[in-house]
């Protein structure tokens, strides 16, 4: 007996795989990763506890903060070392931790605090220093509103955005060989108009494209039942 070949049913994704898959992915973008930490992340092994590890980089940061041990010159990277012999090793780990949503806060908290005593040690303008905050400050937010709305950042935009890893190492060289207010000025400037343009071409584009797809769902509904089936009549008979 012959009988009809069935159709392969498509496996249903488990719900809960797909929850974690998407709260990684989000942390991860959280975080912020650059280049560096991307190039590093397989050579590092199963990667430290990212809250700890994170947690310990600031105790140490504000510790030598307060000691008074940031004065102008190579101690001034310092600070960025510890971060980034704490924190970088935190990146392959899959942030699936009952406090791992604690990690994109805590980490970007203490860039910024690390970017504000270093900056203040260096004698740099705290003008600038509050445009560099505020301008990667915005790129969090613009990150974070994206993905909640399940519209991801293209992955271009954190390598280009270089990352916290290398904006801090970028600070600290500068800070070190003291000449940190043109290299503040020349990383502020870049990132302005890095994450400024990206994203709003990107909020245009996808204006456009809701705009366009609520033409063309108005359009539908205003067809007349004739053309309605005289469009269907000509598809039925295309396929």
């Amino acid at each position: 007996m012959i009988t009809q070949p069935q159709a392969m049913a498509t496996p249903t994704p488990d719900p809960d795989e797909e929850r974690r898959r998407i709260q990684t992915a989000r942390l991860l973008a959280y975080r912020d990763d650059g280049p560096l930490a991307h190039v590093l992340s397989d050579k590092l092994g199963p990667g430290l506890p990212p809250v700890p590890s994170t947690l310990v980089a600031l105790a140490a940061i504000v510790g030598i903060t307060l000691a008074g041990l940031l004065q102008p010159g190579p101690i001034l990277l310092l600070p960025v070392a510890i971060m980034l012999l704490l924190v970088l090793p935190t990146t392959p780990r899959d942030h699936l931790g009952r406090f791992d949503w604690l990690t994109p806060p805590l980490l970007r908290g203490t860039e910024f605090f690390t970017m504000i005593v270093v900056g203040l040690a260096a004698d740099a303008p705290k003008w600038l220093l509050f445009v560099l905050v505020y301008v990667v400050g915005y790129h969090t937010y613009d990150t974070v509103y994206r993905t909640r709305q399940s519209i991801w950042p293209p992955a271009w935009v954190f390598y280009a955005g270089l990352g916290w890893e290398l904006r801090l190492l970028i600070i600290g060289a500068g800070a070190a060989l003291g000449v940190l207010t043109p290299v503040l000025a020349v990383l502020t400037a870049y990132l302005f108009v890095l994450f400024a343009v990206e994203s709003v071409t990107s909020w245009v584009r996808l204006d456009k494209a809701s705009a366009q797809a609520g033409a063309d769902a108005e359009q539908d509904l205003e067809a007349s039942p004739e053309d309605a089936m005289e469009q269907a009549t000509g598809e039925a008979e295309k396929g």
